[in-house]
């Protein structure tokens, strides 16, 4: 039987790998505020895709030179992810040392809106990522409460008057890079003081939009990826017409049962389910429809996902 009596080849991954959480280990005690876990948590796979990477080139050096050889593609593999992984935490220090928080640190803020005399107001809520709370109850016309972490800029919120009209912009700007968990939280409460339209765009997250006890005269939502649960029951003191448009996700919208209610509902690749309401060509209407002296009117155009209309009993 032939034997091998050359050296044989030895992987530096698990001792490389070592060294790197040490230095983790050891830097984090010289700097207490220093939190390099929500990154590790979140890029820890480079090292199977890397190293992987590597290992299937070894392996075809052996198999073309017909010998063990040093496992040079492991080595670098691993060399590769401490490399990276080195300019993730470094570009989140470098961020900051410019905003003065730290990656994965919490921030919040409030702000209110008066009217100044708007007999109706026009918002514009623009929100990439994260999640909607919009209910009523505000004694000024807009409460606001924002819950961000350091991934995330301090939310604007915007208003003028023109003419009486009110227009309101909330929005906000990705701030830095986006490394390991983050958390975006918007509460808005409005007053029923004057009639409200509403435009919201939501790149992904969810939504929570209880409407109960606001005038909202008008709605636009479109929603990218998530779930949105909207509730429109309750008394009402003019029309409403509702445009809903979602990407992939669910839809949940609950509806009056005295008020009259006439819906379109579509999905692309999903479901539409409706309880207490009755479907004649392509539409769905309550047995109050026709008969109330305000109607809602509601289209939903789904993507990916599921619609449920659910009336309340």
């Amino acid at each position: 039987m032939p034997r091998n009596d050359g050296p044989q080849s030895v992987s530096l991954v698990f001792p490389i790998l070592l060294i790197a959480v040490g230095c983790l280990f050891l830097y984090a005690n010289w700097k207490p505020a220093f939190h390099p876990w929500p990154i590790i948590k979140t890029y820890w796979p480079l090292i199977l895709i890397f190293v992987g990477l590597g290992k299937m080139w070894d392996a075809t050096r052996r198999s073309a030179a017909g010998s063990s050889q040093f496992p040079v593609g492991s080595t670098v593999g691993i060399l590769a992810f401490v490399v990276i992984l080195v300019l993730l935490l470094w570009n989140g220090r470098h961020y900051i040392r410019a905003h003065g928080e730290w990656s994965g640190g919490s921030s919040h803020s409030t702000e209110t809106v008066d009217l100044q005399g708007a007999k109706s107001v026009h918002a514009s809520i623009d929100m990439d990522a994260g999640r909607l709370d919009i209910a009523g109850g505000a004694t000024h016309f807009l409460e606001s409460d924002f819950s961000f972490t350091g991934n995330w800029e301090q939310p604007r919120v915007e208003y003028h008057v023109t003419n009486d009209a009110g227009d309101l912009r909330i929005s906000q700007e990705g701030g830095g890079p986006r490394l390991g968990h983050s958390d975006n939280t918007w509460r808005l409460n409005f007053s029923d003081a004057a009639p409200l339209e509403l435009t919201i765009n939501m790149g992904a997250g969810q939504g929570n939009l209880r409407f109960r006890g606001l005038d909202v005269t008008r709605l636009q939502l479109h929603l990218g990826a998530g779930e949105v649960n909207l509730d429109l029951t309750g008394p009402r003191k003019s029309d409403l017409t509702a445009d809903i448009e979602g990407g992939v996700g669910q839809a949940t919208i609950r509806l009056p049962k005295d008020i009259g209610v006439i819906a379109n509902a579509s999905g692309g690749i999903g479901s539409i389910r409706a309880h207490g309401l009755q479907e004649e060509d392509g539409r769905y209407t309550n047995a109050a429809f026709g008969k109330s002296p305000v109607t809602i009117h509601l289209k939903v155009q789904g993507g990916i996902g599921q619609i449920n209309l659910d009336q309340e009993l």
